[in-house]
């Protein structure tokens, strides 16, 4: 089998046993290379790299967020109530209980309005905001769904799985941002954590409803859930920067979230060096150029900081 028809042979197989969304091509074009060699830790080097490259992309996953404190629902402590994400965020969730899926998101808005940015979307946003001044561009693809890059201040985000704070109408289709607190009167205190709390059991007319005078359809966080087709022209979009980016930095991801996990081995098949910015090592580790470990809001300002020989 070529190398694309196992990633679609993964991938679908992922989506079969509710791990991953579904995508209707994968983004990989080329087989990708192995590597067994150390990734080194030096940034002295990395900075070096850096203060050459004139299209950087970043890929950033829950960690980074996690460091502003927003629960990342994974692993053993990953339960809101007696569920793990994956029971929640489905279609059939959804349509069989529209009330538990709202008071989950309106639970993950709410502490989401109380969170701001680290100093690692911080040094995000000022890089991107420095280089574009000279020329060079820095593109930020995302795994997670909160608005945390947006506030910091970068300008191109491409956020693959969604976002939080935008809904999407199961009728008409519209899509909105929406920023309330709470997205409506019915949610207001509803939606604890807590494994004893009972459902609200909201009827599904008084949940958020959309706003066009001849819908009035009921809305959707509009973000991707498990099973579901991940959003072809943003894909595109990330396609065109892995192709042509001469860095790529992977920040707060495991690597293990499909299709995701294939962006930054893509780049590195092409001989393009890759920094991984992680607190531990993962699996795609050895495939990169760099590793440097510890919370990202740490290791990231140095590594992003004005280079000596930059003009601006």
């Amino acid at each position: 089998l070529s190398y694309r028809a196992v990633v679609t042979m993964i991938l679908r197989n992922l989506v079969s046993i509710g791990l991953g969304p579904r995508v209707s091509s994968p983004v990989t074009r080329r087989p990708l290379v192995e590597m067994t060699r150390s990734a080194s830790s030096d940034m002295s080097e990395f900075r070096k790299v850096f203060s050459k490259a004139r299209h950087i992309a970043i890929i950033t996953g829950a960690g980074v967020s996690a460091e502003s404190g927003v629960p990342t629902f994974r692993g053993a402590a990953g339960y809101w109530r007696k569920w793990q994400s994956q029971d929640i965020a489905t279609p059939e969730a959804f349509f069989r209980n529209p009330s538990l899926v709202w008071e989950f998101y309106h639970y993950r808005r709410e502490v989401m309005l109380s969170k701001g940015p680290n100093t690692a979307h911080l040094a995000i946003a000022e890089c991107e905001a420095r280089l574009r001044k000279q020329g060079r561009s820095v593109v930020v693809i995302t795994q997670v769904i909160d608005d945390l890059h947006r506030q910091a201040g970068s300008r191109h985000v491409l956020k693959i799985h969604g976002s939080l704070f935008e809904t999407r109408c199961v009728s008409c289709g519209h899509v909105a941002v929406n920023q309330g607190s709470p997205i409506c009167a019915a949610l207001e205190g509803k939606g604890s954590p807590d494994p004893d709390t009972s459902d609200a059991k909201i009827p599904p007319e008084e949940l958020p409803r959309c706003e066009k005078s001849d819908c009035h359809g009921l809305l959707r966080p509009n973000v991707t859930w498990f099973g579901e087709t991940l959003d072809s022209h943003v894909l595109t979009k990330v396609e065109t920067v892995l192709d042509t980016c001469d860095l790529c930095l992977v920040v707060g991801t495991s690597s293990i979230v499909y299709p995701a996990a294939m962006f930054a081995p893509q780049v590195a098949s092409r001989g393009v060096p890759v920094a991984e910015f992680n607190i531990e090592t993962t699996s795609e580790t050895t495939r990169f150029t760099y590793h440097f470990q510890g919370p990202c809001g740490a290791t990231l300002p140095l590594a992003l900081a004005r280079h000596e020989s930059e003009v601006v």
